[in-house]
């Protein structure tokens, strides 16, 4: 059988209400502006996450010419997006916080401060001692700025794309144990336990907690590896000091917030029977409803599991992306060797598609 990879986070998914004036936004902080796709259409398949009916949506994947991973910039348009009815605080169940990756810490920092963004407290240092800090989307999402060293290609933006998440866990062994064995974040960088300074500007961010950050020590394989990069995954339990919450308790995937963290894979067939193995089984699976995601612009078939605190995650089998819209370029992954990068100029060549403001 085809062996089965994850070429690298595709993307963070982010229930806004509105979609463009987001992506406006996250242009203008993150340089988040190559569209992979802008669809409206009904998402039929995720009946269990949905309160099990069709729902309307309209959504833009939009890639930075750095590399990365994406954000799928998601709204709902057949009913109101739910914000979660408490403040969500530090160590919650689910994805927390977004990270975003930069060159160059500092210089984002004070880009974000003369462009007036909502910064969490200054620049501080990981427990790993490198530079980072938070910001507040308008719409209530905090992001993480960290430093990266895996980069794609050099512009002049100051930011590169999505880096990875902040997960609130209730078991954190048990997380780390999904995160590694499924998603192969197998190197613990730091394991430290307490309160800590960096934390300090986040709500509810002064309580005792664990956390470990987590890296991949093989490198990505894959059509989109150079261009998404590496990636790390930070786990959060809190000790003391609140009783955390999931995060979309009551609501449904689509509302306000982090609604999944998507991987770009190869061989959907392997993941389902790897996932099953380990007890996380797919809760949706488009292959197995003879349905391809078809976004107009991109096709190719998609599943979700939970993590231990239900979490979604999404697996990602591309068939189809375009790679230069003007002229109706749009490539066939599926003549391709799967384990083979695509070649740089071709995926520099999607900068053409850039949206400037």
């Amino acid at each position: 059988m085809q062996k089965t990879f994850i070429s690298g986070i595709q993307q963070m998914g982010i229930g806004i209400p509105a979609v463009y004036e987001a992506w406006k936004f996250y242009r203008k902080a993150f340089q988040t502006d190559i569209p992979v796709f802008d669809e409206a259409a009904e998402a039929n398949l995720m009946l269990p996450y949905t309160g099990g009916e069709p729902r309307s949506r309209h959504a833009v994947l939009a890639l930075s010419a750095q590399g990365g991973g994406g954000m799928e910039i998601w709204q709902y348009t057949s009913k109101v997006p739910q914000p979660a009815d408490f403040e969500l605080r530090t160590g919650d169940l689910g994805f927390f916080i977004c990270k975003m990756k930069t060159r160059d810490v500092k210089a984002a920092y004070a880009q974000m401060k003369a462009q007036g963004l909502d910064l969490l407290g200054e620049v501080s240092q990981t427990p790993e001692g490198k530079d980072h800090f938070f910001l507040k989307d308008p719409y209530g999402n905090i992001f993480e700025v960290v430093h990266s060293d895996s980069w794609f290609r050099k512009t002049s933006a100051t930011m590169g794309g999505v880096f990875g998440s902040v997960i609130g866990v209730s078991d954190l062994d048990r997380s780390k144990e999904f995160y590694g064995n499924l998603l192969g974040y197998d190197t613990v960088v730091y394991d430290k336990t307490g309160s800590f300074s960096d934390f300090a500007p986040l709500p509810g961010g002064k309580v005792k907690v664990r956390r470990v950050l987590l890296r991949h020590s093989q490198p990505r394989v894959g059509s989109f590896s150079r261009m998404l990069g590496a990636s790390e995954i930070e786990l959060i339990q809190v000790l003391e000091g609140h009783t955390p919450r999931p995060i979309f308790k009551d609501r449904m995937w689509g509302d306000l917030g982090f609604i999944h963290l998507c991987f770009d894979i190869k061989n959907m067939d392997g993941m389902r029977e790897k996932c099953a193995a380990a007890g996380h089984p797919f809760t949706v699976d488009s292959q197995a409803d003879r349905a391809v995601f078809d976004m107009g612009e991109a096709a190719g078939n998609f599943s979700y599991i939970e993590d231990p605190d239900g979490a979604l995650i999404e697996f990602v089998e591309a068939y189809k992306i375009p790679i230069l819209k003007k002229i109706g370029w749009y490539l066939d992954l599926r003549k391709r060797a799967p384990e083979k990068p695509l070649p740089d100029w071709m995926l520099k060549a999607m900068a053409f598609n850039r949206v400037k403001d």
